[in-house]
Formats: structure tokens, C-alpha cells, sequence
């Protein structure tokens, strides 16, 4: 599975945010869902202060590649 239409366009934080928690509507369960939800505002947060621009990209590309296996790994037909 590829990533959500929209992962090109998440180039601030903000934006990833936004497509993080569009991620979290696929997941299978209230409680999956809940849980990264969770997980995303307590990373968004704790990063809210990091202003090096490559290092912003940097996590930006890595969260959007966790993100396409998380929802590979819980939406994957067996």
C-alpha cells in the first residue's frame, strides 16, 4: 500500500499532523485509532519547538513512511 493521496503535499508540520490523523480513520479499530491519535499529538507536541528546516523534512518523510506501515501492517488481508 502506498501512501494517502495528500503525502506529497505534508510539508510542515501542520500539514503532517493533518494527514496523520487522516491515516488514523483506516485503522480497523476504535482503540487503534485512539491510540495513535494519542501517539501522534504527544509527538507533535514534544516536537513543537524544533526549527532546523532539514531536520523538520527529515521527520516529516520518516513519520509519513511509519505511517504507510502501520497501515500495511493492520490493514493487510490475510
Amino acid at each position: 500500500m502506498s501512501p494517502l493521496v495528500g503525502a506529497e503535499l505534508a510539508r510542515t508540520p501542520k500539514q503532517l499532523y493533518r494527514y496523520l490523523l487522516r491515516c488514523c480513520r483506516l485503522l480497523p479499530s476504535t482503540a487503534m485509532q485512539t491510540h495513535y491519535k494519542h501517539a501522534i499529538r504527544q509527538s507533535y507536541n514534544s516536537h513543537a519547538d524544533e526549527d532546523d528546516p532539514e531536520r523538520i523534512q527529515m521527520m516529516i518523510q520518516r513519520a509519513i513512511s511509519d505511517a504507510d506501515w502501520i497501515l500495511n501492517k493492520y490493514t493487510r488481508k490475510v
